[in-house]
């Protein structure tokens, strides 16, 4: 949930996001990952009078192809993200389609997790009455875990808007915990959000709170 949007920085967002990721083998060597976004939003209006919104926005999907064994220790993994335009609302999405490259690597060792994500967008198709998008997403990420399977990280979701040459950068430090309920691994992560760069009347700072499933190979 992300606080103090508007020019009184009174209103609130809270978005749910499911997101899915599932690892298929397609080869000896090869994995594909495709990890769907599939974001529920509630918006308050940001100026006094207007209409919230609430309902889907839109879904993004990416396809990652990466190697069964690590290179040099990293795990990495490249292909395609879509951006479909499945938003109820105009207000709650671009009214675009989209899709452009993106790309994760990452590294586990002594506890420690680290590596980076990042994407860029471009629309292809939609609304012409809509701006088209151009936008890139950098997202480095941290993290190290204690023997309780306790977790401590940081992480910052960055865009820059190639059409605005606006930044969004939401630092957001967490704490998450591994456990079982009735032999169901899953893990509990509450986080801080502080926006250190966001348009004018963005949000300024934000809660988020993840509950995941895990389905390790039997």
């Amino acid at each position: 949930q992300d606080y103090g949007i508007g020019p009184d920085d009174n209103a609130t967002c809270t978005t749910l996001n499911i997101q899915p990721v599932i690892p298929l083998s397609v080869s000896q060597d090869m994995n594909l990952i495709i990890r769907t976004i599939v974001p529920f939003i509630w918006s308050e209006s940001p100026v006094e009078g207007g209409s919230n919104a609430s309902g889907m926005g839109d879904i993004t999907q990416s396809f990652f192809v990466s190697p069964k064994e690590t290179l040099g220790g990293w795990i990495v993994g490249f292909g395609p993200v879509l951006l479909y335009p499945t938003a109820a609302l105009d207000a709650l999405g671009s009214q675009k389609w989209g899709a452009g490259p993106t790309g994760v690597l990452l590294r586990q060792e002594k506890g420690f997790t680290y590596g980076l994500l990042f994407q860029h967008i471009w629309s292809f198709s939609g609304d012409n009455d809509y701006e088209d998008i151009s936008a890139s997403l950098l997202q480095p990420f941290f993290s190290y875990t204690t023997k309780t399977f306790t977790s401590l990280g940081a992480n910052t979701e960055s865009t820059y808007d190639w059409k605005t040459h606006a930044w969004i950068v939401p630092i957001n430090v967490s704490l998450t915990q591994m456990l079982k309920i009735k032999g169901q691994p899953l893990s509990l992560k509450l986080g801080y959000l502080y926006y250190a760069d966001a348009p004018e009347y963005g949000p300024e700072w934000g809660l988020r709170f993840t509950l995941t499933f895990l389905f390790p190979k039997g």
